[in-house]
């Protein structure tokens, strides 16, 4: 059985288990996936705080939907569907109040928020470059509009196929292709200057 396959059947194990009472299988659940969701809601508001409380209210959906999770389904699919549509609707609320940049700093550790998302480590020689071309692809990618946002970060940094990011973002594979490749042009023209 491959990693995946052996994933896939723990995950559906575990929300068997849910929907029969045990709510200690929640646990394992987020004990898998809090991490990857967190660091899909991080890139995708760009606020550590906002995506620590989307990613517990995405496992809240998780526990109250329950029952309405079909075994058939590949549940990783399931809860980023919860989690982006908890993002776009903190996008929304978001167009009505100001952001905070992934340049501010956590009053709590005066860093970054940037700087807390996990990252491969440059040669030292390189840290320069690689840490200004890391902050002009997330200002390219924080300046594209919501929908093509999700799928740049879905596709491209969470390697999620076209299929499941369709999927997860209720459209078709086509309407994903689409979006996909227009993100691609304009981040393209955008970072023109670091390719």
């Amino acid at each position: 059985m491959s990693i995946n396959t052996d994933a896939d059947a723990r995950d559906r194990a575990d929300m068997e288990r849910l929907q029969a009472g045990q709510d200690v299988a929640l646990n394992d659940l987020m004990e898998r996936h809090a991490t990857p969701v967190f660091h899909f809601l991080c890139r995708m508001t760009g606020n550590e705080d906002d995506a620590n409380d989307l990613a517990q209210e995405t496992f809240v959906r998780i526990f109250k939907s329950k029952k309405s999770y079909r075994p058939k389904q590949k549940f990783s699919t399931w809860l980023y569907a919860i989690a982006a549509n908890l993002a776009r609707n903190h996008f929304r609320w978001h167009t009505r109040h100001p952001n905070v940049s992934l340049e501010a700093e956590s009053p709590d550790t005066d860093e970054s928020f940037a700087s807390t998302l996990p990252a491969n480590a440059p040669a030292p020689n390189e840290e320069a470059l690689t840490s200004e071309r890391a902050k002009a692809v997330r200002d390219a990618v924080d300046k594209l509009p919501e929908d093509l946002r999700e799928v740049i970060v879905l596709c491209e940094w969470e390697e999620r196929s076209v299929a499941e990011a369709a999927t997860i973002l209720e459209a078709t594979p086509k309407a994903v292709e689409s979006r996909l490749y227009r993100a691609r042009q304009i981040l393209r023209e955008r970072l023109k200057g670091w390719l």
